[in-house]
């Protein structure tokens, strides 16, 4: 059986005017991309090829200039959908809140019932590392403990779609393999679809069902790779010989687009 579609871009691409002249530049696509229901996708690319930007079309943070957007079969246009939860790069944690207070927004926003509301904290806090830290302040904590604070803030809400842009990056290589294994458990009890935007091709290679290899600027997809792994899966499939396999592939596709990428930059530097 086909799996349902949960995601779908058809024709989609981006432009945008220079600031400080009329130039306008094509920044992605065009794409077409179906997301399946309850997969682990993830997208790597070059510096500056528009991975953020798709991953923005599909939060409704933006709108494409071209083609269409849909989730769960409604158009989204300019508008976050319910369902979904986005998690960036940068530390976006309340610095005036404690850490439950940060992980306990949205859902005071929700209006859930107080018992369900602090019974979501307290296995958000336990599942992240964070027990002993909750009434403590983000200032108080190291950069990766307050990217695990935004990440808990996001999965209380337990969205459908969990978007997430490089949500590691401030982490170390061991955490980010320990935080990858407790995000393939969320995945598998949450049953929501993933769309994770990485640099790191292990990351990919460990983490995804599918990876989309993304071109140079405007941003294209070369290649969607199978990775072919367990749903009960975690970071010690990095033993396997395939996960070398994927990586190497991975690395075939991106080499020239990087060079590509790089030299675009230093022309325009």
């Amino acid at each position: 059986m086909t799996a349902e579609v949960h995601v779908a871009l058809r024709g989609v691409g981006k432009s945008f005017s220079r600031a400080e002249s009329s130039d306008v530049v094509h920044a992605l696509g065009p794409i077409d991309l179906e997301l399946r229901k309850g997969e682990f996708f993830a997208v790597v690319g070059p510096s500056g090829c528009g991975k953020s930007t798709m991953l923005e079309l599909i939060a409704g943070l933006t709108s494409a200039t071209s083609g269409s957007v849909e989730f769960e079969g409604a158009s989204i246009a300019g508008r976050i959908p319910d369902g979904v939860g986005v998690v960036f790069q940068e530390d976006a944690c309340f610095p005036w809140m404690t850490i439950r207070d940060n992980i306990d927004f949205g859902l005071k926003r929700a209006k859930l019932d107080a018992v369900e509301r602090r019974d979501r904290v307290d296995r958000a806090i336990a599942m992240m590392g964070l027990s002993g830290f909750a009434e403590s302040y983000p200032a108080q904590l190291s950069g990766g403990m307050r990217q695990r604070v935004c990440i808990a803030r996001t999965l209380v809400m337990k969205p459908r779609l969990i978007l997430l842009d490089e949500p590691f990056g401030a982490l170390d290589q061991q955490t980010r393999l320990l935080m990858g294994d407790e995000l393939l458990k969320l995945w598998r009890l949450s049953g929501a679809t993933v769309f994770l935007i990485t640099h790191a091709l292990d990351e990919a290679a460990m983490l995804a069902d599918r990876i989309g290899v993304m071109s140079a600027r405007p941003g294209r997809l070369l290649d969607v790779i199978e990775t072919g792994w367990p749903k009960e899966r975690d970071s010690r499939i990095v033993e396997d010989p395939r996960f070398g396999e994927i990586t190497a592939r991975l690395w075939r596709s991106l080499r020239e687009e990087s060079m590509k990428s790089m030299g675009a930059a230093g022309a325009s530097s």
